[in-house]
């Protein structure tokens, strides 16, 4: 890695906003130290690192911290600029474009999927749900317009608005798996759904992306818990 830099990502596996981080550092060819967190059992360095949220992800840059992941990913891509390709546009509108979207993200995408996925009611998962898929259906027209006809929402390449939307995908698939409910649709959302399939063979992701059995069975084990603390 360029001039020695020292990189740790403070994270739990599960996260997609860890995972959001390591898709960056992966498509920016940067080699980083991954230290797994307990966050039941949260460790004097996460909580020294991040004392105001107290969450993942943090990275340390040769020992000084960055919170909040589309900030962390920010930082990545302008403090490693000329290594590896690009993440944000040079371009000051397109900059804003990307930065808008992946904010959209993480303001609609991200609490209408847990509000679908986690619910208390059905009535409650059936409002999330709609939410969802309006949500989609909005990132649908973006990609349209913000890869220009090519294959990402960065154009030809990976860019911001990937790597925030492509840290969900292995719980996007986990929650299909297990309401059989499609949030990609082919039918509905295609070009989604073939930005999906063609992110998911890259090798930045490959390496990042957890499989989705495991998530499956994670998410399993977590309900299964919550619904007995419930009772209790």
């Amino acid at each position: 890695m360029a001039g020695g830099d020292d990189l740790k990502l403070l994270g739990a596996w599960p996260s997609p906003f860890v995972i959001r981080v390591k898709l960056a550092l992966n498509f920016k060819g940067l080699s980083f130290e991954n230290v797994e967190q307990d966050l039941s059992n949260k460790s004097e360095l996460l909580l020294s690192s991040n004392p105001v949220h107290k969450k993942v992800p943090v990275l340390l840059h040769n020992g000084k911290p960055i919170c909040e992941s589309l900030v962390i990913v920010q930082y990545i891509d302008e403090a490693f600029a000329g290594t590896g390709p690009s993440l944000l546009p040079s371009d000051s509108h397109e900059r804003a474009i990307a930065r808008f979207w992946a904010a959209y993200i993480d303001d609609k995408l991200v609490p209408s999927w847990v509000q679908s996925f986690r619910g208390k009611t059905e009535e409650d998962r059936s409002e999330g749900k709609k939410h969802l898929f309006a949500a989609v259906e909005i990132l649908e027209g973006a990609l349209r317009e913000c890869s220009k006809g090519e294959g990402y929402f960065g154009g030809e390449s990976v860019g911001l608005v990937d790597v925030s939307l492509g840290g969900m995908i292995s719980w996007l698939n986990a929650s299909e798996v297990m309401s059989g409910t499609k949030i990609f649709d082919p039918v509905k959302t295609p070009l989604l759904a073939a930005w999906m399939e063609r992110f998911r063979e890259l090798d930045g992701a490959k390496a990042a992306l957890p499989d989705v059995d495991r998530v499956v069975e994670f998410a399993k084990k977590r309900a299964a818990a919550a619904a007995a603390a419930s009772e209790n």
